[in-house]
């Protein structure tokens, strides 16, 4: 069954304190698909966040940890991800196929998300890092590379930018679960942004996103909800093919 616009949109709790994400998801709930812990406040918070969200909200919920480390411990840490219940978890695609690996043997239900490459990443930091020219003229062969890895070792899909789902969809199928962030609606671009990649919500599910990442532009906004209801509006748009 296709989702609904609003099932698309996923929301970064991306606040210190528990009483900021409360708000913020009690004006969003019904409104986006899922909502999304970041290292912040789960580092503040711990475990009892992801009880706070599943409390307040039906919504699904993404736990957005990009656990790198050696594999035994990634897979020890993972182990205790898959007893939170929650739906998606993100690793760093950037290890060895064992981490890849183990990551997955020990998630148990929750579907596992390698992040191919950060959305504030691009050439020259891809050239800083001693990355090959090959990758430098091209950091979308890098992210290529890294999707491969990843669904071999058994993850459910990928974290990347809007402008290389496309190219993802096409070259591993689609099966492969893509995550974008970086998303900017056509009425929040700006220049100066400290995401180099970044689509809007049409350009981003014309290409095959199956979940869009926005926080700014809702979280800024006077009207968060309003907001979101906007952005499945452009949403809307795309998958009919009317948005530019």
């Amino acid at each position: 069954m296709q989702k609904t616009a609003k099932e698309y949109i996923i929301f970064p709790l991306d606040f210190s304190s528990m009483e900021a994400a409360q708000s913020h998801i009690r004006q969003l709930d019904g409104r986006v698909g899922m909502f999304k812990i970041g290292l912040e406040l789960f580092i503040r918070q711990g475990p009892a966040v992801v009880e706070m969200v599943r409390k307040l909200s039906s919504a699904g919920i993404f736990l957005d940890l990009k656990l790198h480390d050696i594999s035994a411990t990634v897979g020890r840490a993972m182990a205790r991800v898959a007893e939170l219940g929650v739906d998606l978890v993100t690793i760093h695609g950037s290890s060895s196929q064992k981490m890849l690996e183990s990551a997955v043997e020990n998630a148990g239900n929750t579907k596992v998300l390698a992040v191919t490459l950060l959305t504030d990443n691009d050439a020259d930091t891809v050239r800083a890092q001693g990355f090959k020219d090959e990758y430098v003229n091209a950091p979308e062969k890098l992210v290529l590379l890294r999707a491969h890895m990843a669904l071999e070792a058994g993850c459910a899909g990928v974290v990347c930018s809007g402008q290389e789902t496309a190219m993802l969809k096409t070259q591993l199928g689609r099966q492969c679960l893509t995550v974008t962030p970086g998303i900017r609606p056509q009425w929040s671009l700006t220049p100066g942004d400290d995401q180099k990649r970044v689509v809007t919500p049409a350009k981003a599910v014309q290409a095959g996103s199956d979940y869009i990442v926005i926080g700014r532009p809702i979280r800024d906004a006077e009207d968060p909800a309003m907001a979101a209801e906007k952005v499945a509006s452009e949403i809307e748009a795309g998958l009919s093919g009317s948005a530019p």
